[in-house]
């Protein structure tokens, strides 16, 4: 049985495939004669400028449904950089930004599931509560003690690991963006702009104390002169 749950990451629309692979071919170097092929990467559905939602929809890729998607899609993956360059550093918070991308998943599907056309079936599988926002602002809350206080405009710098987590806020806010004309349309749960809201604060946050842990300097906004 073979489920497939995300299509080549969040960019690609939701949607479960069951369905028995062809065995290879008998004297076939690559597989046994019982081994199942693997399922091709490309399935031409969308050559004609068209993708499904995880309802079933055809919606013209264009639509505001995958645009959001898309922008999820790379902020998982600017956040997936930011943690392998602090990964490199030793920083703790690497496991914190892991979870961060599996929600994210978790947003993907809410989003790929217009609430126009859900059924309960669909709802039950990509609902989005608010405990992940909570556990945001407990993070958030965590880091924002130790840091020093903030008192002129800082630039996205202090090393790469911080200046990774500002990109990673910056795609975080654009993606937001993308998320409440959904919310507000009604097509999308507001727990995901909440989400998306109080992360991009959570990396701001935790690009500060990144900085601060590898003693690196924050640039300093200073209006230049005329």
């Amino acid at each position: 049985m073979l489920r497939r749950a995300a299509g080549r990451g969040l960019g690609a629309p939701l949607w479960a495939v069951v369905g028995r692979g062809r065995s290879g071919e008998a004297g076939s170097p690559e597989r046994g004669p019982r081994s199942a092929r693997a399922p091709r990467i490309y399935t031409r559905t969308g050559d004609e400028g068209f993708s499904s939602t995880f309802t079933g929809e055809r919606r013209p890729k264009g639509d505001r449904v995958f645009e959001a998607l898309g922008t999820t899609d790379e902020l998982s993956s600017a956040i997936g950089l930011a943690s392998e360059l602090s990964s490199e550093k030793g920083h703790a918070f690497v496991e914190q930004l892991h979870k961060v991308q599996c929600m994210l998943q978790d947003v993907g599907s809410n989003i790929a599931t217009p609430l126009s056309s859900a059924r309960e079936a669909h709802l039950k599988r990509t609902s989005f509560s608010e405990e992940p926002v909570l556990e945001l602002e407990k993070w958030i809350d965590r880091y924002s003690e130790q840091l020093p206080p903030l008192r002129a405009f800082i630039l996205p710098s202090g090393g790469k690991s911080s200046a990774a987590l500002h990109f990673s806020r910056a795609v975080c806010r654009r993606a937001e963006r993308c998320v409440v004309p959904l919310v507000q349309a009604g097509e999308a749960d507001p727990n995901v702009a909440k989400y998306l809201n109080r992360l991009s604060d959570y990396l701001f946050v935790l690009a500060r104390y990144a900085a601060m842990k590898e003693g690196k300097e924050e640039k300093i906004y200073t209006k230049p002169e005329p």
